[in-house]
């Protein structure tokens, strides 16, 4: 027998993004946000209501990055989002975040997130609070490459969103191999 919740945003897993955009000063500020995701091969989709410091900084410099939140960033992650930029301008700096220029779009890189998507904005309908950015690059600390060059997913360490219990949880392990275990049903 189910359990009947009605409607409520509990999806699992829910990203935690960090988005980083570059005030009209120059300053780097950040948000935390869960709910967003790949929408085309090179597109992203965030859910971001327009009254967040870091919408505006978007929307004013037409580019963004977005890192996922990390088990060892858990503190300052979880800071850039229940503090507000328009509240407190250098909120990156106090939560100990670190900030260099993304080489392909005008929007800081936070250093202690080794994985990024560099994006241009595409969108924003502040009704839907729908921002959508192309993603022109992705880049990566090579400590949290594998021997193949590629990301590992255990040296990047992300975490998820847990919407039922207002918590942070580490992804778990390898259960199965995407585009072939299926295979053995044909």
């Amino acid at each position: 027998m189910r359990k009947n919740f009605g409607a409520k945003p509990c999806l699992y897993p829910q990203p935690v993004f960090i988005i980083a955009a570059y005030a009209e000063d120059g300053t780097p500020d950040a948000m935390n946000a869960a709910w967003g995701g790949i929408s085309e091969a090179t597109e992203i989709s965030l859910c971001l209501s327009p009254g967040h410091k870091t919408v505006k900084n978007i929307l004013s410099r037409g580019a963004f990055t977005v890192s996922m939140a990390t088990a060892s960033t858990v503190v300052p992650c979880d800071y850039v989002g229940i503090v507000s930029g328009n509240d407190v301008p250098d909120k990156l700096v106090r939560a100990g975040f670190h900030a260099s220029k993304a080489e392909f779009v005008d929007a800081p890189l936070i250093d202690e997130l080794p994985m990024a998507l560099e994006c241009k904005l595409i969108s924003y309908d502040p009704e839907s609070c729908r921002l959508v950015g192309e993603i022109v690059n992705v880049c990566a600390e090579e400590s949290i490459l594998d021997e193949n060059g590629k990301i590992d997913p255990k040296k990047l360490d992300p975490i998820t969103f847990d919407p039922v219990h207002h918590a942070y949880l580490r992804l778990g392990e390898k259960v199965g191999n995407a585009f072939s275990d299926g295979a053995k049903l044909k």
